[in-house]
């Protein structure tokens, strides 16, 4: 096994703990977070994406990675974040929440699991049609909010960071 492999299954395992302790991986609290009113998995991505864009930001600046953005296609953001929603909404689960979810033992998540498995053979069986019609919308090409708004990341993270804590005391404030 690659030295790159087994840093994904550590940095798997590890992720799955945090989500274990954090609760997010609980079906009421993912119901909680789509009828907003328990801020706890919101709270979650949140911390993650403030240490995450440290920490890549960091390492892309060390040039021990290089960043490689995905193209920013409206018609799959659009159509992809509502059927990701739907399912979602559906299953109270997302992908790495109904894998933690089976990994505590409770199976009704499987369904969950089926049902990314059935809608990716489904894309990849109409992707032709795809490429044709959605995938055709507006396509921003390889960006990020940095190159969007012509500023450093290091002027845009301290920017999240403020804005993401305010929003954390207003989420406790509200008892969120």
């Amino acid at each position: 096994m690659t030295t790159q492999l087994w840093l994904g299954l550590v940095t798997g395992i590890l992720l799955g703990f945090l989500m274990q302790k954090g609760r997010v991986i609980r079906f009421e609290k993912q119901v909680g977070a789509l009828l907003l009113i328990d801020m706890t998995v919101f709270k979650f991505m949140l911390s993650a994406i403030l240490v995450g864009s440290v920490g890549i930001y960091a390492l892309a600046g060390l040039d021990i990675i290089s960043l490689s953005h995905k193209p920013m296609n409206m018609g799959a953001i659009l159509v992809g974040g509502a059927l990701f929603g739907a399912g979602w909404a559906i299953m109270g689960f997302c992908p790495g929440t109904s894998m933690g979810a089976v990994g505590e033992g409770r199976y009704n998540a499987l369904f969950a699991i089926a049902g990314m498995v059935a809608g990716a053979a489904l894309h990849a069986e109409l992707y032709p049609f795809f490429k044709k019609t959605v995938l055709a919308w507006k396509d921003f090409g390889k960006i990020g909010l940095p190159e969007t708004l012509g500023l450093s990341p290091w002027i845009v993270i301290p920017v999240i960071w403020v804005a993401v804590i305010g929003l954390f005391y207003f989420f406790e404030k509200k008892g969120l």
